[in-house]
Parts: structure tokens; sequence; C-alpha cells
């Protein structure tokens, strides 16, 4: 019982945090404003988490395993190629609650060792489903047989990180959304066949 109202706390102070991170950053929200929104005491967030680096460590990387296990999810349906990055730039966006802020740019500021970590993992988890959603559909017909498979997966992520940047995308002229959206369609467009743009193109009316 006591294992399970540890937890419960743990989960809460996590889940207010990312709220909070996601719409202000990193480096803006204290420690004290995290126990101020959920009506405790500091000293209530030190016993799980000794310092604001532990927390902000743990959140992303939670954020980061959720992230996966969803994506994991997603491949397993066995969707076409296009429809299953569409999905899966829909999941990341849930998750990411449309960054408010610009949490990317504080982390690598404020927590470069943690950015680094999480940068790596990310790009070992897009290596790994792009690939695959490259290889499946140069398969059916909808990718171009001759792409590099290897480039396009490094330029991929590296796009993906790319639009995070706020001095070349002001989050005043771009919402985190309409950026994931504006890039995907970028990158299948250059990559899909006659097939594949038709697939695309009823995607997008969707506006899945």
């Amino acid at each position: 019982m006591l294992k399970f109202a540890i937890q419960m706390m743990k989960d809460k102070i996590l889940e207010k945090s990312k709220h909070l991170f996601l719409n202000f950053g990193f480096k803006s929200i204290t420690m004290d404003e995290i126990a101020g929104s959920m009506g405790v005491s500091k000293k209530t967030i030190y016993k799980y988490f000794k310092n604001k680096t532990e927390l902000i460590d743990t959140v992303t990387h939670d954020m980061f395993n959720t992230i996966s296990i969803g994506i994991d999810e997603i491949c397993e349906v066995g969707m076409n190629p296009i429809h299953e990055l569409f999905s899966i730039n829909k999941l990341v966006m849930e998750n990411l609650k449309n960054e408010k802020s610009s949490p990317q740019y504080q982390l690598q500021k404020y927590y470069p060792k943690i950015y680094k970590s999480l940068t790596e993992k990310q790009f070992h988890l897009m290596q790994d489903f792009v690939s695959n959603n490259l290889k499946k559909g140069i398969e059916i017909g909808l990718y171009r047989d001759c792409i590099d498979i290897e480039f396009i997966c490094r330029i991929y992520f590296n796009g993906t990180i790319g639009i995070k940047d706020k001095d070349l995308f002001p989050l005043n002229d771009y919402s985190m959304k309409t950026l994931a959206n504006f890039y995907l369609e970028y990158h299948l467009r250059g990559i899909c066949t006659k097939k594949g743009l038709q697939h695309l193109e009823t995607q997008l009316k969707l506006k899945i």
C-alpha cells in the first residue's frame, strides 16, 4: 500500500512537471512553482527527487519511453507506411502538448548532459522505425526504390531536431504542430512515387 502511494505521488509530480516544462521551459520553471501548482511544499518534491536536474532527467526519459512504446504499438498494426508516419506524428504531438515554449533549446543550453543522452536515444529509435518504414514503402511501391535509406534516416532525424530551433522557426510564427506537419509532408514528397503521392494527398485530406 505504501509503495503504491509513493508511486502515485511520484507520478503526479512527473505529470505536473511535464506540463509546466513543456509550456514554460525547463529553465524557466522552478521547484517552488512546481510545488505551488500542486499545493504541496517543496520539501515534498525533494522526497522523491533530490534536485531539479534529476526531476528533469526523469521527466524527459519518461516522455521518451511513453512515445517509444506508442511508436512500437503503431508499427505493429501493419498500416501502410504513409499512414504509419502520420499516426506517429500525431502521437508525438499529443505527448508533447504542442510545446508552447522552446523546451529543447533550454534543455540543450542548460542541461546538456540530459539533452545528449535523450538525443542519442531518439536517434536510435528513429533510425529503427524510419528505416523499417522506408523499406516497407519501397516494397509496396509507395517510395522510390532509388533512395538511400541510411541517408534519408539521418536527414529526417536532423530535420525533426532542426524545426525546433526557435531562432529559425519562432514560435510566434509557427506552432510545433504546424512545423511537424509541414516537415512530414516535405519528407514524403521527396521520397514518394506517383502511387505514394496519391496516398499522401488522401492522407492530407483526412487531416490526421
